[in-house]
């Protein structure tokens, strides 16, 4: 059995960026994806000037985890600069609340993103859809156990 996604917590989601460089059309040449994680990490590390433990613990990751992150996204950013290369964000393992989820059936527990909780989520042991949301916090709950649809 494959090893479970572990999601990195990010604060800021810029969607649609697409850098190019001047005088290039967009559907032009190469260019760099950066993951939504990996702009997190340079916004975090070199715009708030936050330390790497706060930093990691903002994104719910370990200091090596957050160090290979930015280490990832700097390299892609200098290579499009230096090489000319057009600059996309988009993608990764990403979210902005992470939920522990519990099956009714069997008990398992799996974390999950807020974000894919909107979707037909069944228990990764026993494939039931009794599903039940135990987020301590009581926040960014899809599954009604918390925080109503469209309040709060």
């Amino acid at each position: 059995m494959p090893r479970p996604r572990k999601w990195r917590t990010v604060e800021f989601v810029q969607g649609g960026l697409h850098l190019v460089p001047v005088g290039r059309p967009a559907c032009e040449g190469e260019e760099e994806i950066l993951k939504v994680e990996e702009l997190e990490a340079v916004r975090l590390k070199d715009l708030l000037n936050l330390s790497q433990d706060e930093c990691a613990g903002k994104m719910q990751v370990s200091r090596q985890t957050f160090q290979r992150i930015l280490g990832d996204a700097r390299s892609k950013v200098a290579r499009a600069l230096v090489e000319g290369k057009a600059l996309k964000v988009e993608g990764g393992n990403f979210t902005r609340s992470i939920c522990r989820l519990t099956c009714c059936q069997c008990s398992q527990q799996w974390e999950e993103s807020y974000e894919n909780q909107g979707q037909e989520s069944t228990c990764p042991r026993c494939g039931s859809e009794e599903i039940q949301c135990c987020n301590p916090k009581k926040e960014f709950c899809l599954k009604g156990c918390c925080k109503e649809r469209g309040k709060g």
